[in-house]
């Protein structure tokens, strides 16, 4: 045995509280490349490659709301989270297909406010069409987490407080009226995230919710991500995956041991 394996063994591991959050990697668009200057979009072909890369590696992806559980339960290891931002239409056709022959789960953030619509947010960007109610229900029912990622897309730290509740609270309401499952997860548009939108999130009843780059506002409610393009071959995984727990660990709640029932009204 390895000196420094066995030296490992013998020091005690490190409080939940230091230990670095789980790896989660942020999608979007699963389709063919045309113009693309957002970077959201990854061919289907890049995709396969990318899910293979895990699997061959003993990882499984599962969405958000599995790995934080398992995370809790002190059984992550090997568990990959998966999420696709914007709730785009193309999912259906090429991202699921996909996960469900790799046997892997994801997390679809979608936005209620905008069913059937386009991402009229990307000004520069091709139009792409969103998901409908009925692609909604045919994800949840393959076993995907539906979580929400606001009403209409607009940074949480920019609107009025009439703004916030609705694309906090409203959003995870229609969102359970459509599924008629309870929805624990959020997605903060943009990945902009400060105190007062951590606080309308967990006031509207979310279980955690997913963010980029958060720094010090990094927990349970702002969780960190890793973003996955089309020019992510195997050694870019493999140097994000390596760096992830050096760039992303952070002296405050990093994990998401108080993972559990959400309170609505909590503070």
């Amino acid at each position: 045995m390895p000196a420094a394996t066995a030296l490992r063994r013998l020091l005690p591991k490190p409080p939940l509280w230091m230990r670095p959050p789980p790896w989660v990697a942020m999608y979007h668009s699963i389709t063919d490349i045309a113009d693309d200057p957002y970077r959201v979009t990854v061919s289907p072909v890049r995709f396969a490659r990318q899910l293979h890369w895990l699997g061959d590696r003993g990882l499984r992806g599962v969405s958000v709301r599995e790995l934080l559980t398992a995370t809790a339960e002190g059984r992550a290891k090997g568990l990959v989270g998966l999420t696709f931002d914007d709730g785009y239409a193309d999912f259906l056709d090429s991202a699921l297909p996909l996960l469900r022959r790799h046997g892997f789960t994801a997390t679809v953030y979608v936005l209620p406010g905008r069913l059937g619509g386009e991402n009229g947010w990307d000004t520069e960007g091709p139009r792409k069409p969103l998901l409908t109610e009925d692609g909604i229900l045919r994800i949840a029912e393959s076993g995907m987490e539906i979580g929400s990622h606001g009403l209409t897309h607009v940074p949480l730290t920019e609107v009025d407080d009439t703004a916030l509740a609705a694309e906090t609270r409203r959003s995870r309401e229609l969102l359970e009226e459509m599924t008629g499952t309870p929805v624990e997860g959020f997605c903060y548009p943009y990945g902009k995230v400060d105190p007062r939108a951590i606080r309308a999130v967990r006031k509207a009843g979310y279980r955690y919710a997913c963010a980029i780059d958060p720094g010090a506002h990094t927990g349970t409610y702002a969780l960190p991500r890793v973003h996955v393009g089309e020019d992510d071959t195997s050694w870019r995984l493999t140097a994000k995956r390596v760096l992830h727990p050096l760039r992303r660990r952070h002296p405050a709640d990093l994990i998401p041991a108080p993972y559990g029932p959400a309170v609505v009204g909590a503070p």
